[in-house]
């Protein structure tokens, strides 16, 4: 796989490998390359030979471990196919970068919700903070829908993590919840386990939202714990 190495390094870009390491602190091993243009070499990997380029694949580069989290969304597979080669990725997982932009491209999860969801459901009582944080993403990106809203914010409402990027995530998908279903996550809202950080900061994103009225966000505001 010293090829696709070799060709993530000619597509290099110096000042955005400078921003995007800035955005994850912590990730030192960042190449430079926006996410269109590792989906384009993504789309060529699939086109070519993607079980190969998955079983051989490096993970010296966050690239490369990028690349294999879009080829496995992308790659036309069979489910139990596709669900196995995602269980041997999602440890190479280290930063959220990765596991956002890699749940952003799993969308076979529309055509197979209940096989997804009984597959995600072991993360939540992962030790691990990103592979918390992959279960709680693929639920925002797929789940915050009338018939699992219920289900999602009770596990959300369960999760015990001190992880920033699990609190965070968290919290984000809080504040979704509260957009598409503010009634039923207003409830949570006003009776939860949530720790002080990720319900303040869920309220945050809800008035930080353009899609929340003024007069929810007052509401909202009141609403805030102190430390």
């Amino acid at each position: 796989m010293q090829k696709i190495t070799n060709k993530l390094f000619e597509l290099r870009d110096s000042k955005y490998q400078e921003f995007h390491s800035a955005l994850c602190p912590g990730t030192n091993n960042i190449i430079g390359i926006r996410v269109p243009v590792l989906r384009n070499v993504a789309k060529e990997i699939v086109r070519s030979d993607c079980k190969e380029f998955l079983q051989y694949a490096e993970n010296e580069y966050y690239e490369e471990i990028m690349l294999q989290g879009m080829v496995i969304g992308l790659a036309k597979m069979e489910l139990t196919e596709r669900l196995t080669y995602l269980k041997h990725f999602i440890p190479k997982i280290d930063n959220w970068a990765v596991c956002d932009v890699t749940c952003a491209g799993l969308k076979f999860t529309k055509k197979h919700m209940e096989e997804v969801w009984d597959f995600l459901m072991p993360y939540f009582q992962s030790k691990k903070e990103f592979e918390i944080r992959f279960g709680v993403v693929m639920l925002l990106d797929f789940y915050i829908t009338q018939n699992y809203i219920e289900k999602v914010l009770e596990i959300l409402n369960q999760i015990k993590h001190e992880g920033y990027y699990v609190k965070m995530a968290v919290a984000w998908a809080i504040s979704i919840c509260y957009i598409k279903f503010s009634k039923e996550t207003m409830k949570l809202l006003q009776n939860n386990q949530l720790d002080t950080f990720t319900y303040n900061k869920a309220l945050q994103k809800i008035i930080e939202s353009c899609r929340v009225s003024k007069e929810s966000k007052e509401i909202i505001r009141a609403m805030k714990r102190k430390d």
